[in-house]
Order: structure tokens, then sequence, then C-alpha cells
């Protein structure tokens, strides 16, 4: 092996070992600012905000022996790939050093530590969350493409777990002060960001072995109407027509009718969009199914007559179209149009330049 070559990879494996290290930093700083929460140990939680300083050296030493790394070597392939992936994944565990620093502070605020209930889900997000940031950064050093893939789907269950979070903070309310509840609501923000940071550096890896960038995302949108015979199944079709790529569209009704209406069916067609196979949908999603979605749009009436808990990461919007299907005759032209314009701006406000 040439002198230049041995120079090459050692000065890889130095910067892989100083991102591994930094990762365990992190991680520890991670569980001792959760079981400065679950036991009320003060004296941890100052200790792993004073830590936070380690990590952000560590971290800039690593973003200047990236560059530096480009600098000399000139890489490119895979190199070059991992370079920029690992700028990027300091830049993320860094944040999650932040994370945890805010998790210590409200540590040390509390004035008491959590109950059994609140207890019980903090350690179960948290070690969702920490199991995330684990395998995550095994699949980085790794370079193993497909067990980062496996790991971003347990972001659900972290999401599940703070949705549950909420709740017991609501059964809570009557026995803590207003100020522990905001600490406890933040501790919990602060772990679904692991995990969100956790999908990152699982994004990092795979382009660091692979050169496959993260996909674009690809938007969930429910269209609720009074009877799922005019105006929501067209706003999904427009949807599904125009913007194929960009979302995943569904309607649906508290009360559907027996049957699309036949008009707007042959108006549709007229436009080349067959709806013929479609029928009217009843709306029966559970507060879980619920929260799957990005966007929840009425088009007739306030969003409250169908969803009465908007879940917390769901976007709620009402439309007005042009005229309402309940009028004795439906002007369809009106209806399409004004449809139209409201799912494009919708999705080029969503997507912008990407948008189909």
């Amino acid at each position: 092996m040439k002198h230049y070559e041995k120079r090459l990879e050692q000065d890889e494996q130095d910067i892989r070992a100083k991102t591994a290290a930094v990762a365990a930093l992190v991680q520890e700083a991670l569980r001792n600012a959760v079981h400065a929460t679950l036991t009320g140990n003060h004296k941890l939680a100052s200790l792993t905000v004073l830590g936070d300083g380690e990590i952000n050296r560590a971290t800039r030493s690593i973003d200047r022996d990236c560059h530096l790394f480009i600098v000399r070597h000139l890489p490119s392939a895979g190199h070059l790939r991992l370079m920029s992936a690992t700028i990027r994944a300091a830049i993320e565990l860094e944040r999650i050093g932040d994370y945890a620093v805010s998790i210590a502070r409200v540590a040390a605020r509390l004035s008491a530590p959590p109950d059994q209930r609140l207890a019980r889900t903090l350690e179960n997000m948290a070690q969702e969350s920490g199991e995330m940031l684990e395998r995550a950064m095994q699949a980085f050093a790794d370079g193993n493409a497909e067990q980062a893939r496996t790991v971003t789907v347990m972001a659900d269950q972290v999401e599940r777990l703070r949705t549950a979070a909420l709740d017991d903070l609501a059964h809570a309310a009557a026995e803590r002060s207003t100020n522990d509840l905001f600490g406890l609501f933040v501790l919990f923000s602060m772990l679904e960001r692991v995990s969100d940071q956790a999908k990152n550096l699982c994004e990092e890896a795979i382009f660091a072995a692979t050169g496959e960038t993260k996909a674009s995302k690809v938007y969930r949108i429910l269209f609720l109407d009074s009877d799922n015979a005019i105006l929501a199944p067209m706003a999904e079709a427009i949807a599904r027509h125009h913007f194929p790529n960009s979302g995943s569209y569904e309607s649906a009704s508290l009360s559907p009718a027996p049957a699309l209406d036949p008009e707007m069916l042959t108006f549709m067609s007229a436009r080349g969009i067959d709806l013929s196979a479609g029928s009217p949908v009843a709306f029966d999603k559970t507060p879980s199914e619920l929260a799957e979605y990005h966007v929840l749009i009425s088009l007739q009436g306030p969003i409250g007559k169908y969803v009465s808990d908007i879940p917390f990461h769901t976007t709620a919007l009402e439309w007005d179209v042009a005229q309402s299907p309940d009028e004795a005759t439906v002007e369809y032209e009106a209806v399409y149009r004004a449809l139209s314009f409201q799912v494009r701006e919708l999705m080029e406000r969503l997507r912008g330049a990407e948008a189909d």
C-alpha cells in the first residue's frame, strides 16, 4: 500500500473513531438526563448540562477534520460521501446533546420526579429513542444501509408514545404545577426529537453507503364533506390526477351517500378522470389512525364537525368552494376550478418546486 493510501486510510479511521466517541458521549448524556429526571437527582442533571461543552468541542473537531480530509485528499465517490455524511452526522449528534441538556434542565427544576404513570411512559420513550440512536450509529459505523432502513420505522412507536405522554400529562394536570407540566411537555418533545435525529443519522448512513439521497416526503391528506358524493371525491381525484407522486389522498364522510353523484362522474370523465369504480366512504378513523395524516381538510363546515380532537402533528384546514353541492343545481365547473386551485396551492406550499 502506498504512503498516500495509508495516510488516507488512517485519516478516515481517525474520523470514524472520533464520531463513534462523540456518539457514546451523547448516548451517555441522554441516559443521565433521563435518569436524573426519574430519580430527582439534581447533581446528575447539573453535571449533564456542564458536560455539553465536551460534546460541542468534539463535534467541531470532527467538522474541522472532515474539511481537512477533503482539502488534503481531494476524495471522490465513497470517501467524499462519507465525509459529507459525517459532517452532517456530527451536527445531528450535537443537537441530540442539546436535547439531553434540555431534559437535564427540566430534571433540575421539577418539584418532584414524575409519578408512576408518567415515569413508565418516560422510560419507554427514552428506551425507544435511545435504541434508535444506538442502532442508527451502528449502521453508520458499519456502512449498513439495510440496517439503517430498518431503524427508521421505529420512529412511529416513539410518536405513539409521545401521544400517550400527552394523555398522561392531561391526567396529571390537577396534581402538578404549571411549571412542572410545561417542563414535562418539553421533556417528551425532546425525546421525540431524538428519534427524528436518529432517522436523519440513518439517512446519512444510507447516503454514505449507497449515494441515495433522502426521498421526498409523501403527504397523507384526507378530504371530508357531508356525504362523500361530490366535493371530497372530486378533490381527492384532482389531487391524485395532478399530484400523484406528492401525496396519498383519501376522502370520507360521517354520513356517506349510497353512491357517487352520477352527474359528477360524467363531468369528471369528460376531463379524463374515471371515478366509476369508486363509492362513498364512511369516516371512522380512530385517534391513532388520524395521527397518520399530515393534513385534514373540511370542504363543508368547520373541521370540528368531523374531528373533535386534531392530532398534534396534523394540520386541519377548512376550504370554501365556489358553490355548495347542497344547492339545487350544482355548477360542477365552478366547483372543479375552485378545488383545483386550492389543491394546487396546498401541494405547492407543501412540496414547492418538487410538486408534480
